[in-house]
């Protein structure tokens, strides 16, 4: 039986439509009105009931499917899903000599969008990985050789390199792919170029490791390929979505990068965090497919799945594959089977193709929504794919102290500064706004908007 869902919009009242159709779908099961199992309107019926586009219902029911609060049932139809509501929480009186911390609504860059609840995809891998026995003995130091070649078809597929499973190892992530390289490759006091401003935890794990990091000035597109010196071991490059302030390497600029890094014999470390969610046109192939011998190339699942997951991949040439195979033969650091399995039952299943299709309709409204408010403050910078624009501020304006101000009245948010090390440019916020639930984000946002006006 099809539920009846008395919905209305309010189009004066500043918050997408379909997030308003959305948050009163789910009051109305967090409250009751409408249980698990029972059918929702199409979006068809929807639209013409609320007097909205089709596309704007289409949003909503994304929205609300991609929180795990419904779920599509082939050929039946849109269902609630069996979510089971939390009881309202106790707290306790804080002490007046200690008062609570404020619930800080997070805008920090580089967290996807988790679901309260888990999606059939996931369900299934893990239903699959239950269902096997663990292998004997340890795993290859590699990673599972079925997982290496699908994720080799992978990333043949999705980001050009021409690649074999002999090409390829399982991480714990990025900075971990990252520290493995440096370990094999290069000696302390080596010397690397990295961006700046750039990403933090790089350059801490080159510098861990006792090498002298050389920063390179980076533009609208990104690194400064003719601001490189020629001695330098290795570069770490970010081509895809420059971090932080969004540039795209062209391909003039890539084909000079490779040809100095033939010349001088070199390594380029590409990162490409976050490269399957473009919103202008489709991304471009990897750096290392134009050479995979003078590039080692880094991709993990933080930004489409979860951080939190610890699992990355490393490409590059098997003379370096098998150097770090053998190092990790006696630090036995790989990621643990299940969830290599697991990932293996994604790739089969084409659930990380649909969730990357699904996430970048809820980021692209998103990002439009951040971009639109925060537009009139600032140069919106890098907005053409990820999951964070970075807002340039005028001169005057002190990146840290606004961003103390913001994490004060409830916000937390990155100040450029924190990405810059000696090269000095103007102050900005680098904004995150795939982490937090849609009424989350509008609230944060109409906060920073208080804030800079």
């Amino acid at each position: 039986m099809r539920t009846s869902l008395p919905l209305t919009v309010d189009r004066a009242a500043g918050v997408p439509l379909h997030l308003q159709l959305a948050e009163q779908v789910r009051a109305a099961i967090r409250d009751g009105r409408i249980q698990a199992g029972h059918r929702l309107p199409s979006t068809r019926d929807l639209s013409r009931e609320v007097e909205v586009s089709r596309a704007v219902a289409q949003a909503a029911y994304d929205q609300l499917h991609a929180e795990g609060w419904i779920e599509g049932r082939a050929g039946s139809g849109t269902y609630v899903a069996d979510v089971v509501p939390l009881p309202p929480a106790t707290v306790e009186r804080a002490r007046p000599h200690q008062p609570p911390e404020p619930h800080l609504l997070t805008l920090r860059p580089g967290i996807p969008f988790i679901a309260t609840t888990p999606d059939p995809g996931w369900r299934r891998a893990w239903r699959e990985v239950s269902a096997q026995t663990p292998p004997r003995g340890y795993a290859d130091p590699a990673g599972l050789p079925e997982l290496r070649q699908a994720l080799a078809e992978h990333v043949g597929r999705v980001r050009g390199i021409a690649c074999g499973p002999e090409n390829l190892v399982l991480t714990n992530g990025t900075v971990h792919g990252l520290r493995l390289l440096l370990d094999t490759t290069l000696a302390p006091g080596d010397r690397i170029a990295m961006e700046d401003p750039g990403y933090v935890n790089a350059a801490k794990a080159a510098r861990s490791h006792g090498l002298d990091v050389v920063d390179v000035p980076v533009d609208a597109d990104g690194m400064r390929v003719d601001a490189l010196v020629d001695d330098v071991a290795a570069v770490y490059v970010t081509p895809s979505h420059q971090y932080p302030l969004g540039g795209r390497l062209p391909v003039a600029r890539r084909n000079e990068l490779i040809r100095w890094a033939r010349r001088t014999g070199a390594t380029l470390i590409e990162d490409d965090y976050d490269s399957e969610f473009r919103y202008d046109v489709a991304p471009l192939p990897a750096l290392a497919q134009l050479d995979l011998d003078r590039v080692v190339h880094l991709g993990t699942l933080s930004k489409m799945l979860s951080p939190s997951l610890r699992l990355g991949w490393l490409v590059a040439s098997t003379t370096v594959v098998d150097r770090i195979a053998a190092y990790r033969e006696e630090a036995s650091d790989w990621p643990a089977w299940p969830m290599q399995a697991a990932l293996l039952a994604m790739l089969r299943d084409g659930y990380l193709d649909q969730l990357v299709r699904r996430s970048s309709r809820l980021y692209a409204e998103r990002r439009n929504l951040t971009c639109r408010l925060l537009a009139p403050y600032g140069r919106v910078v890098g907005q053409d794919a990820g999951l964070h624009i970075t807002l340039l501020l005028p001169d005057h304006v002190d990146d840290q102290v606004l961003a103390a101000k913001a994490r004060a009245a409830g916000v937390a948010v990155a100040p450029l500064a924190d990405y810059r090390r000696t090269i000095q440019g103007p102050p900005g916020l680098v904004i995150g706004y795939a982490t937090p639930s849609d009424e989350d984000l509008v609230t944060a946002l109409k906060i920073l908007v208080d804030l800079l006006s």
